[in-house]
């Protein structure tokens, strides 16, 4: 099914070209929870990735394992690929959770142990198994020798009549001379083929002996080749549920690796596939098409109805849809932006694209598609794509019948993309609240399609003009809007001008929207810049009171000393010019704050819970604090932080004060006063960043104690607290 709903959307040839990044073939899909392979490939996609090895299917060396069955040294060695392919990643330094995965496979020492006896070439380590490399050497040299016998026949003189050639030929792999009929006169030979223009491929008796040897060479060498695959196939057996096990994390990597590779190689992004059903594309291409262009469109309703021109990419958009599910559906990438790109999550994808008629089945078009849509009504939470929907049957008819259809079926949670030229259906359910409409558009001065699309619209089908555009003549399509009327032909100018200006319109909005969005960034910056002013001029007049303060003292005192009336009246004149040059402080006119806002406090957002006179009591991270209404900013995008209020087990205040104490002393307090006095001094310990405080009850009957042990337990920013060891009557508390 997978398979085929591939190649309605014309995937075929992405998915052959991904499957190539595997590294043993296998079904593209995976296996688990979605959300965990997306956490991995993320993390995956930070660091290079070594190509893994090449690794064929190993169930059936699992299974002769498994019954104690004696494997091949390339069999065993497929293994040991795997594991020392493993410890490559486990060198790597790997982001989490993948560091975690990899660093947790431990490799018994026993198969470490049999890794060690192979070479990187997968053949046995001579330096583990001395004859082997005797025997390898003993070879070299018998070889050396069949050579050197062969080349001093193809000089001799007495056989230089009937050779072909000097050279020595490999035939069937065995080293041979090629000669001419008759040279068993001279040659004692056997004859093991011929050349296709009638000579014999011959191997001279005198290095029958060579052969001997080397034949019984081989024999020890695979002797012992087979005591090796026998001793590790035993080993191997006690550890065959690890090597299942190491073999499924292969293939969960290689699903892994491949992924990362071929976005990598593609430039493509990753997107998951989210709980709702909502789809939003921005910049999508389809992996299909050469120099595509990018598809961006907002899709929030079960039902979409795509109208327009002819040859304009109805279909192309409505298999992009589907591929754009399909792709996420598995995690594999596509190309599109992905930080404004969301996919909702489909059970079923179904694409009703192709014509079903059949004359072997006996079956006609309409038929055919009477038959796909009985099918969805056991469907449940699925996309169907339905390109040309009254396809094989009256338009008007058609179109009342897949109207009551699409309604039902919407109701049985199942969403469509459907493709129409006929504008019956589309007026049907133009008005539909549970209907998006979109348009394919045309350019009439080059008077072709544009490819681009236009939401909340119907489109004209513009068959004329492509027909006119693939080389009917112009005669004959006149004709056939004389025939097609002029009250149908002034519906489609309608529909032209209706889209024509729906286009204007929505370039105007979205000019007006960059304008707008100007309009608030320059508006905040000037806020910004006001406050900042604002805080300037008060450090600026607090300084020169400073300084008027400290001169005035100085002047002062000298009079103390020496009284002078002349100094005493300038005095007394400096303070009567300070009084009326005082600048008073710029008062910012405050916002008409409500309940529920979203504000700024300082560097944070925070929500207001409670308003008094000239204070609001605001909720910042989970923690609440008073603060003076002039230090709020209203923020322009009212959106709920999604907080909780409800804060189990305790009511938190934070009044902002101008100093923090590292301990506080609640000795001879009643409980409630206790709790009062110990809430404002966390609270105003929590503004001021403190870390760790020291609270002191004392010791007497264990009440204050216990009040403020129950205390601690219930407050949210508490992360622990123990009592001072010696009986000292105090608690420790790390905030």
């Amino acid at each position: 099914m997978k398979e085929q709903i591939a190649k309605k959307l014309d995937l075929n040839d992405y998915l052959k070209s991904f499957s190539s990044f595997f590294a043993r073939p296998k079904a593209v899909a995976m296996q688990g929870d979605i959300h965990l392979h997306y956490r991995f490939l993320k993390a995956l996609f930070k660091v290079e990735i070594p190509e893994p090895p090449k690794i064929p299917n190993l169930e059936n060396s699992l299974m002769r394992l498994s019954k104690q069955g004696i494997l091949g040294l390339d069999e065993i060695f497929n293994f040991i690929k795997i594991i020392e392919y493993f410890n490559r990643l486990k060198a790597m330094d790997l982001s989490e959770p993948v560091g975690s995965w990899i660093g947790d496979i431990e490799v018994p020492k026993d198969v470490i142990e049999i890794g060690s006896f192979f070479t990187q070439e997968g053949e046995l380590n001579p330096q583990k198994e001395p004859e082997l490399a005797d025997i390898s050497q003993a070879l070299r040299r018998n070889k050396e020798a069949i050579r050197e016998t062969l080349y001093n026949l193809t000089r001799s003189s007495s056989l230089r009549d009937y050779l072909v050639d000097q050279q020595i030929h490999l035939q069937n792999g065995e080293e041979a001379l090629l000669v001419r009929g008759g040279f068993s006169s001279v040659l004692k030979a056997t004859v093991i083929g011929r050349s296709s223009g009638g000579f014999f491929y011959v191997i001279p008796k005198k290095i029958d002996s060579f052969k001997e040897r080397e034949s019984e060479l081989v024999s020890r060498k695979e002797a012992i080749y087979w005591h090796y695959a026998r001793e590790f196939s035993s080993s191997l057996h006690n550890w065959e549920r690890f090597l299942r096990f190491i073999d499924r994390q292969f293939d969960r990597f290689d699903h892994y690796q491949a992924r990362v590779r071929f976005a990598r190689f593609r430039d493509y992004e990753f997107i998951l596939p989210s709980k709702d059903k909502e789809i939003i594309l921005s910049e999508f291409t389809h992996p299909a098409l050469e120099n595509p262009k990018p598809i961006s469109i907002d899709i929030k309703r079960p039902i979409v109805l795509i109208t327009g021109v002819n040859a304009g990419g109805k279909t192309m958009l409505l298999k992009s849809i589907l591929s754009s599910v399909y792709l996420s559906r598995y995690l594999l990438p596509f190309g599109c932006n992905s930080s404004k790109t969301k996919i909702g999550h489909y059970k079923n994808i179904e694409a009703i694209i192709d014509d079903p008629q059949s004359v072997k089945n006996d079956i006609s078009t309409f038929a055919g598609r009477m038959l796909e849509f009985s099918k969805l009504f056991k469907e449940s939470r699925a996309l169907v794509g339905v390109d040309e929907i009254e396809l094989g049957t009256d338009a008007d008819e058609a179109a009342s019948l897949f109207r009551v259809l699409l309604e039902e079926l919407k109701d049985k949670d199942i969403s469509f993309i459907v493709t129409t030229h006929h504008k019956r259906l589309a007026s049907l359910l133009a008005g539909e609240e549970s209907v998006e409409l979109i348009a394919a558009l045309y350019n009439e001065e080059r008077r072709q399609p544009t490819y681009t699309y236009l939401e909340g619209t119907i489109g004209k089908s513009y068959a004329f003009e492509t027909a006119e555009r693939y080389g009917i003549p112009r005669y004959i399509v006149a004709k056939a809007r004389r025939v097609f009327g002029e009250d149908k032909e002034r519906l489609n100018e309608l529909i032209e001008n209706s889209t024509r200006l729906e286009v204007k319109m929505r370039s105007k909005i979205s000019e007006l929207e960059s304008q707008t969005e100007a309009l608030k960034r320059k508006e905040n910056y000037l806020k910004e810049q006001e406050d900042r002013m604002l805080k300037e001029q008060q450090k600026v007049i607090a300084t020169l009171e400073n300084r008027y303060n400290a001169a005035t003292k100085r002047a002062l005192s000298a009079l103390k000393k020496v009284e002078n009336a002349e100094a005493r009246q300038l005095l007394n004149e400096a303070h009567r010019h300070k009084s009326r040059a005082k600048i008073k402080e710029s008062k910012r006119e405050l916002p008409n704050f409500k309940v529920g806002d979203i504000v700024k406090y300082r560097s944070h957002r925070a929500e207001i819970i409670s308003l008094k006179s000239k204070e609001a009591m605001i909720l910042v991270d989970g923690v609440k604090m008073r603060v003076p209404l002039k230090e709020l900013h209203i923020v322009t995008e009212q959106k709920s932080l999604n907080v909780s209020k409800n804060l189990k087990g305790s009511n938190i205040r934070v009044e902002r004060g101008t100093s923090a104490s590292l301990h506080i002393k609640l000795l001879g307090m009643r409980a409630d006063e206790a709790e009062d006095e110990l809430d404002a001094f966390l609270s105003n310990a929590l503004l001021h960043g403190i870390s760790e405080v020291e609270i002191i009850h004392g010791t007497g009957a264990g009440v204050l104690a216990k009040v403020v042990s129950e205390y601690l337990k219930r407050h949210p920013k508490v992360k622990e607290f123990y009592r001072m060891p010696g009986n000292m009557g105090a608690t420790i508390a790390k905030l």
